[in-house]
């Protein structure tokens, strides 16, 4: 097939590896996860790139995944960070109407002990990392029992679900299920008179799931059981400008988590399917990739790359498997798409970023600035800069700061 010559358009890719950025650990000898894994790729850009820190996340605002990417999208928080929950609900394809209350609906795990729901434990906010195809058994069952013309459940991805309210009351004081792993979830209960109902429901999910046929088969297997709903990050419809007016530019979103394609989606953006995108440390790299650069050879002036892996290695306290899901992002996907962006003799640029840090001894999101690197094909900056890691965010100079996130955008697409 004959294709035009598109040998002096610039093509833009954003790698982001969701929350590579981690802190010293005494078990890696005062290094990071993201220092010491294997990754020439991204060392390769650090030594011949500009390299710096930006801050994702207003410091005022919970360093939430919607936050941090809509920054790194060039879209200022402040305005457009409407919750998580409405932006998976448009990916999902549901038609929210102004009266409807978008609700994340979590299947995780708690303790199974016969204590007081109140008195139980938060052992896993992903229970296993649940497949889809058997957490839509348990959606099905809930949406059986509980749903009504005011309530509706939807399957997402794994663990991550949606609730639609209708005329929802006042819910507040929800707390992030990954917040408090290994806790016991009484303190961050809805304690609001106004919450109430939501409490209820996630009460009445355990009377359902602990003993449904699906959880007594995982514990047969040395799963943890998926034995409760956990509400939180309510929202209403979302808008966001198009990402081609604001930029010039057509994007392609290329990710598994529906919050990603939410995103997308609302800023106009193209959002390919990739088979076997999990969203985990088994996800299809190789897929995503391949996706990337047929967007990029059909008409995308710009893919984001959006890779969750670190970041659930990071809630699950798994040291060695996020190690392994930096050097996979790096061996898979960065490292080949050079060889072919170089072959192709088209000048192109990247941007490789975390959105936030999920640190091993939080395992949860922490508010901090993360080191990027912005390469140039045809402007390489060698410099003093040997490791892409949270130190050379430090030692490259540049430095983006809080209220000011969504520059970064801007900043890669002018330098």
């Amino acid at each position: 097939m004959h294709k035009k010559d598109v040998t002096l358009q610039m093509k833009y890719i954003v790698l982001v590896g969701d929350g590579m950025a981690d802190l010293p650990m005494e078990e890696l000898g005062g290094r990071t996860p993201l220092n010491i894994a294997e990754k020439p790729g991204m060392n390769y850009l650090a030594q011949n790139g500009i390299n710096g820190r930006v801050f994702t996340v207003p410091r005022e605002m919970t360093p939430e995944s919607d936050t941090a990417n809509l920054s790194l999208l060039g879209y200022d928080p402040k305005i457009y960070s409407k919750g998580r929950s409405p932006l998976e609900a448009m990916s999902m394809g549901i038609n929210m109407q102004p009266e409807d209350t978008a609700i994340r609906a979590n299947i995780v795990a708690l303790s199974d002990d016969g204590l007081p729901y109140d008195q139980k434990i938060m052992l896993d906010h992903s229970s296993d990392e649940i497949p889809t195809e058997e957490a839509d058994v348990l959606i099905k069952a809930l949406q059986e029992e509980f749903g009504n013309d005011l309530l509706h459940f939807y399957t997402g991805v794994s663990y991550r679900h949606c609730l639609i309210w209708k005329n929802c009351p006042e819910f507040i004081d929800f707390t992030r299920p990954h917040d408090f792993l290994g806790k016991k979830i009484t303190e961050y209960l809805p304690m609001r008179s106004e919450s109430q109902p939501f409490r209820k429901l996630m009460e009445e999910s355990f009377e359902l799931l602990n003993n449904h046929p699906l959880n007594i088969d995982r514990a047969k297997r040395g799963l943890k059981k998926a034995n409760s709903l956990w509400l939180w990050s309510p929202g209403k419809k979302p808008s966001l400008p198009s990402f081609k007016e604001m930029t010039g530019l057509n994007a392609s979103v290329v990710c598994a988590v529906d919050l990603l394609k939410g995103i997308g989606l609302c800023a106009g953006m193209n959002i390919p399917f990739v088979e076997g995108a999990t969203g985990n440390l088994h996800t299809n790299y190789k897929g995503k990739l391949e996706t990337a650069l047929k967007e990029l050879e059909n008409g995308s002036d710009l893919v984001y790359i959006h890779i969750e892996a670190p970041d659930e290695c990071g809630h699950r306290g798994e040291l060695e498997k996020k190690i392994k899901a930096i050097e996979l992002i790096d061996s898979q996907v960065l490292v080949p798409m050079l060889k072919y962006m170089d072959a192709k003799l088209q000048p192109y640029k990247i941007l490789l970023t975390p959105d936030h840090p999920t640190p091993i001894y939080a395992r949860t999101h922490t508010l901090d600035a993360v080191p990027f690197v912005i390469y140039s094909s045809v402007h390489k900056k060698k410099g003093d800069i040997d490791v892409y890691d949270e130190q050379s965010g430090f030692d490259g100079g540049v430095y983006i700061d809080t209220d000011k996130g969504e520059n970064i955008m801007k900043y890669f697409l002018n330098v």
